[in-house]
């Protein structure tokens, strides 16, 4: 018996192999851009779907719904744009004002 599409996707090597395996088709200007951006999207989420019970079918078609909506949110606008990793938000979080440094007079001389 064949693997089914959870078990498929878990042995992908790459973001071309999760777009065939779920049949969506795809730009390879954008995928080679974003690749990395649009599967940590995508896993973000899968992480709110529940799959216990569902048919391997019912899964590879929501597998294949989030994927084209990860990939899609990069069709759109860039990974700078979309900030997914924590390195891009946080180089444009408020950083915390820093108060006057203060200096004890006894120490100046």
């Amino acid at each position: 018996m064949a693997d089914g599409i959870l078990a498929q996707l878990n042995k992908a090597s790459s973001a071309e192999e999760f777009f065939t395996l779920l049949g969506v088709n795809y730009d390879p200007k954008i995928v080679n851009v974003a690749r990395l951006h649009i599967l940590r999207r995508m896993g973000q989420y899968l992480a709110g779907e529940e799959f216990a019970g569902a048919s391997d079918e019912v899964v590879a078609e929501r597998c294949r719904a989030v994927l084209e909506r990860a990939y899609a949110d990069f069709v759109a606008s860039s990974p700078i744009d979309q900030r997914v990793f924590k390195v891009l938000k946080d180089a444009v979080a408020p950083q915390p004002s820093k108060g006057p440094t203060l200096v004890q007079i006894g120490t100046l001389k």
